[in-house]
Order: C-alpha cells, then sequence, then structure tokens
C-alpha cells in the first residue's frame, strides 16, 4: 500500500485497471469452475439415465435431475421437435417428407448445441484478454514509473541508490500486479477450454446418438 500511496497517477491507474482485471478474472474462475464441475457431474448422471431407461419418455420425465448438463437441453429439444412433429403428421409419409423430418431434427439439435457451446463459453473471452494484456499494462506502468524516475534524477542531479530506489520499485511493482493478475487468467482458460472441447465432443456424439435411434423410430411409425 505504501509503495501504491507513493506512486504516480499515471502508476495508480495502472495498478488500478490490473486489480480489476484480478478481482473479475477470479470470479469469473470461481464461476466457471462450478457451472463447468456440475455440468460434467450432470452430464454423466444423464447419459447413465438415457442408456438406462431406453425409452424417451421416460429420460424426458427424468431430465429435472440434470438440468445443468448440456445434453439434457440437447434431448430436450429434440424430444419436443419429435413429438410436435408426430402431432403434425398424418397417413403415410413419402422418403422426401421423412428426409425432411430428419433434417428438422437435425436442425434444431445444432441449434440446440451451439447455444450450449456458448454457455459453456461464456466470459472465458475475458480470461483470455486478462492472460494476454495484463503483462503488458504491467510493463507500461513500469516504463513510465522509470521514466518519471530518470526525471527525478535529472531534476535533483543525483544518482545515488537512495534517490532511485523508492521510484523504480513503485514502479517495478506496475509489473509484478500485471503477472499476478495474467498468470491464473491464463491458466484458467487454458483449464476451461480443455473441459468445454470435452463437453462438446459429449454433445456432438449424443447428437449423433440420438439422431441414429430418432430415425429409426421415426422409421417404425
Amino acid at each position: 500500500m505504501e509503495l501504491f500511496l507513493n506512486a504516480s497517477f499515471i502508476v495508480k491507474l495502472v495498478l488500478l485497471v490490473l486489480v480489476y482485471f484480478s478481482v473479475v478474472s477470479w470470479g469469473i474462475i470461481l464461476l466457471k469452475f462450478l457451472v463447468v464441475q456440475r455440468a460434467m457431474r450432470d452430464t454423466h448422471g444423464f447419459l447413465n439415465l438415457f442408456w438406462d431407461k431406453k425409452r424417451f419418455d421416460l429420460v424426458f420425465a427424468g431430465l429435472k435431475d440434470y438440468e445443468a448438463s448440456p445434453l439434457t437441453t440437447l434431448f430436450r429439444e429434440g424430444y419436443q421437435e419429435m413429438r410436435k412433429d408426430q402431432r403434425d403428421r398424418d397417413g403415410q409419409e413419402s422418403r422426401h417428407e421423412f428426409e425432411g423430418r430428419s433434417d428438422a431434427l437435425t436442425r434444431v439439435l445444432r441449434r440446440a448445441t451451439t447455444q450450449e457451446t456458448q454457455r459453456l463459453e461464456k466470459y472465458l473471452a475475458f480470461l483470455a484478454t486478462t492472460g494476454s494484456t495484463a503483462p503488458f499494462i504491467g510493463l507500461f506502468g513500469t516504463v513510465w514509473g522509470i521514466m518519471e524516475a530518470f526525471h527525478g534524477i535529472g531534476q535533483s542531479g543525483s544518482a545515488s541508490l537512495v534517490v532511485v530506489a523508492g521510484p523504480i520499485s513503485e514502479a517495478l511493482v506496475a509489473t509484478a500486479i500485471g503477472l499476478v493478475a495474467a498468470i491464473p487468467a491464463v491458466m484458467g482458460y487454458n483449464h476451461f477450454v480443455n473441459k468445454t472441447r470435452i463437453l462438446i465432443n459429449d454433445m456432438d456424439n449424443f447428437a449423433q446418438e440420438f439422431l441414429n435411434i430418432a430415425e429409426r423410430m421415426l422409421r417404425r411409425n
């Protein structure tokens, strides 16, 4: 705090910006940790339910226990599309009509996958921005502080350690805070991108399995 209070206005501003980045990044890390952990836990539970029940109506009845899973959204959207299609359809259908129903179901699942992917990736861009820019913001504060230190040397006419140590140490704090903000943000970003990629793969695989089962059911109906 003493270094911060003794720093120049520009260095103080840089430090406040870095503190903001750091606090928000840690908030996002904690939030995403809870969201991703729940999503992975509920995905595991949903897949067990899906393969144990084997009937879409029974699976649909148990969705409320796995709301955090992105697969739950995919199943709900796909199942509701199938039910709507069955209510609208009467009599025999041609091959062209069957392919249209299959394409509609594919579009519904693709749209749900996109929405869930966006939800899982929400706020990750801020972590990436913090990780890539915070060190440079801190470096800017350090450079500015050192410039002021040399300016002070020029005015005082003395280059002794007593004169330069204080201003330079105050300036170097900006670089340190920049690294403190950037390192957790980069680690959190890489971790959550990896977890999100796993969940996206689960969605892609489930969507294909759902389509295969749904097409067999539609052919029988």
